[in-house]
């Protein structure tokens, strides 16, 4: 635990502050949090909407998000309560698509592949062989390879159904563009990693109800100040700490965006600063639309996108407690989308959903409510990428689902990188510990 007294300020309450935050106070900081928006939770909260409550982006989590997990025990929200938990599914309109039985990883993976509808035997086999490979090798590669360098054996059938589907999912970039070695480490800690750890978890409630509402009762409950709509103005060394604004800090922790962490350290670390504002991004686009009195096979269902259809994914709100007939689609690393205009986004997702559908499946004609749009919801997550490392000076950590680490903008990575910076912050200041 650190020396009594020490002032930690978190800036930023998206996951990666919020869980900052937690461990700060876990750890014996006084912790300060601030965060510009009117409440917490940064690219994954609910937001208001006239006559439509919804979140600011359709968000998914899954068993080996270990982390996320935890925090949300600790501050008394239950993942049991809270998630529909479903063994991995990449199941289409038509029933075709891949569907992991629970049990043993490996066991689970296998019996995947054999029942997997429609795929030939010679699909089934160069994807045993592909994943054995990758077994062998630990999951690693040479980092200059993409993910489609990865597949590139496998049959159109299984990288269009599978591993591409997979890849936009976690890493929110094209396989032809996208870093196969971090694509390596998702699949070993998704599908291999332990019984369950490949589990989908659906959220049943707002992404606020799943960490940031929790967590900013438990900060305030636990003695911490949490401060909204407030924008940090300026960051300035301050003797053996820090100064935020007109605020002494023992040590502070950068939880905001990568924009707002370059902006604030270009005096005090402007080699950081550059190497932070240089990111290159991949938008999402979430079109949200409603049909009163239709239904889904699934919460989730797996959709083919191309030039003409958008979206890979849809998840049925009403199946997940929701509000009935209500339906997010999304479209990940969505650039072309996003400079065709959302008014065009979401009428392609519309034609697209009708399209892929059996014919009986809208109960009424399907409509666009909202389309939204994140231009930076994640970085590009190529091959080579070198992305800033957290410690960016004496008592000044970053962190953020952008810092240097095994994953990519995940939840997950967010959560792990602000409880990896209060350790940081520990050690880079040498407070004794009691």
């Amino acid at each position: 635990m650190t020396g009594p007294g020490a002032a930690l300020c978190v800036v930023g309450g998206g996951w990666a502050g919020i869980a900052a935050a937690m461990q700060g106070v876990l750890d014996g900081w006084s912790v300060t949090l601030i965060e510009m928006a009117p409440r917490l939770g940064g690219r994954a909260r609910h937001v208001d909407h006239p006559d439509l409550s919804i979140d600011n982006g359709q968000h998914i989590l899954i068993g080996a998000y270990t982390e996320t997990l935890r925090l949300m025990r600790l501050a008394g929200a239950d993942p049991e309560q809270l998630f529909e938990r479903r063994p991995l599914e990449l199941i289409y309109p038509d029933g075709s698509g891949l569907r992991l039985p629970a049990g043993a990883p490996v066991v689970a993976f296998a019996r995947g592949i054999l029942r997997a509808p429609g795929w030939a035997w010679s699909d089934r086999i160069a994807l045993g062989r592909a994943a054995l490979s990758w077994f062998l090798s630990r999951f690693r590669c040479d980092p200059a390879l993409t993910v489609a360098d990865l597949a590139r054996r496998l049959s159109p059938r299984v990288r269009g159904e599978l591993i591409e589907p997979l890849c936009v999912a976690a890493l929110n970039t094209p396989a032809e563009r996208a870093s196969g070695g971090v694509f390596l480490r998702v699949i070993r800690d998704a599908l291999f990693s332990g019984p369950g750890s490949a589990d989908l978890l659906l959220p049943r409630r707002s992404l606020s109800a799943l960490l940031p509402d929790p967590a900013a009762r438990w900060l305030q409950a636990a003695g911490a100040r949490v401060v909204t709509g407030r924008r940090v103005a300026q960051l300035q060394p301050d003797a053996a700490g820090w100064r935020v604004d007109d605020e002494h800090f023992d040590a502070v922790v950068l939880a905001c965006s990568a924009q707002e962490a370059a902006r604030l350290t270009q005096a005090a670390a402007p080699d950081w600063s550059v190497r932070t504002a240089s990111f290159d991004y991949e938008p999402i686009v979430t079109v949200y639309l409603r049909s009163l009195g239709s239904r889904l096979d699934r919460p989730m269902t797996a959709l083919r996108s191309n030039d003409r259809a958008p979206a890979q994914f849809v998840f049925d709100h009403g199946a997940l407690g929701g509000s009935p007939g209500l339906f997010a689609a999304v479209s990940s690393g969505a650039g072309e989308w996003v400079a065709a205009g959302l008014t065009a986004a979401g009428e392609a997702t519309r034609q697209q959903l009708v399209a892929a559908f059996p014919a009986g499946t809208w109960a009424e004609p399907l409509t666009v409510l909202r389309t939204l749009s994140e231009k930076r919801a994640t970085f590009r997550c190529t091959p080579g990428l070198v992305r800033p490392g957290a410690q960016v000076a004496p008592g000044l950590v970053a962190a953020g689902d952008y810092v240097d680490g095994p994953y990519p903008a995940t939840l997950e990575g967010a959560v792990r990188s602000g409880v990896a910076a209060v350790s940081t912050c520990d050690l880079s200041m040498q407070i004794p510990f009691s």
